[in-house]
């Protein structure tokens, strides 16, 4: 969903998401609005370039404004979002260059995690992959993007903690924000969303048959194969926004003339 407006009206869209968690303790009505504020952002209910209004923020979650300040904050240092001038904030833009490096990091680290976990997988582990892969396939065939989105991310970091390296579990939750938004931006496209599928159950099948060298490859062409179509239309974009703003240095320079 793209939302171009400076106000954004979130009532019904908020209504979409999970309860927040009980207690009105200041942890946990914190946590509740940044977790909130960041399901709207990865998702994309919040477009890149939309103006947060704290004033219907504070409407809409029924909460002051300072735990809406906050966690405003918190997403300004998470990179979720970009703090203005006049002390507003708007949703940040997807950086080019930071989800080429980050495809570069995410394939090692994914595709390790498939060769560590195909060397030891239990019975039961594998059924619980397949478990995950079915719900995938459930919520594709009902055209449900946001449930899809919860199961495939089970299903990779199920992968990377039966890999059995607590160290790659750590280097892949610090990434995990940054992949969560970049991932669920690749899916939005059809066809991509049917490959991610295939590509899913190429991943069980080496899983199932321990082959460790067959689950490290498909991984790391899932993540490279998901995030490159992102690529590519962040690229097209930077395209087409130069030659607009040459021709505004050109309209620039002949007024100043």
């Amino acid at each position: 969903m793209t939302i171009s407006d400076d106000t954004t009206p979130l009532a019904a869209l908020l209504a979409q998401l999970p309860p927040p968690e009980p207690g009105k303790r200041k942890g946990h009505l914190h946590g509740n609005t940044v977790a909130r504020l960041r399901n709207l952002i990865v998702t994309g209910v919040l477009a890149p370039g939309t103006k947060l209004n704290e004033r219907e923020l504070c409407d809409q979650l029924a909460i002051s404004r300072t735990p809406v300040r906050e966690a405003i904050k918190t997403l300004i240092q998470d990179g979720l979002l970009r703090a203005l001038p006049n002390h507003s904030a708007v949703v940040s833009e997807l950086d080019l260059d930071e989800v080429v490096a980050l495809i570069e990091v995410v394939t090692v680290v994914e595709g390790l995690a498939g060769e560590l976990a195909a060397k030891h997988i239990s019975d039961e582990a594998v059924a619980e992959i397949g478990m995950l892969h079915y719900r995938m396939l459930l919520h594709h065939a009902r055209d449900e993007l946001p449930g899809y989105f919860e199961a495939n991310k089970a299903f990779h970091r199920r992968i990377v903690e039966l890999s059995g390296n607590s160290i790659l579990l750590w280097v892949w939750e610090l990434l995990a924000l940054r992949v969560d938004r970049a991932r669920f931006s690749s899916n939005l496209w059809p066809t991509r969303w049917r490959t991610a599928i295939e590509e899913h159950q190429q991943i069980l099948d080496a899983l199932t048959a321990r082959d460790s060298a067959r689950a490290g490859q498909a991984l790391r062409s899932h993540v490279r194969n998901g995030l490159e179509g992102l690529v590519a239309s962040l690229r097209a974009k930077q395209a087409a926004a130069q030659p607009e703003a040459e021709r505004g240095k050109k309209q620039g320079g002949a007024t100043s003339r």
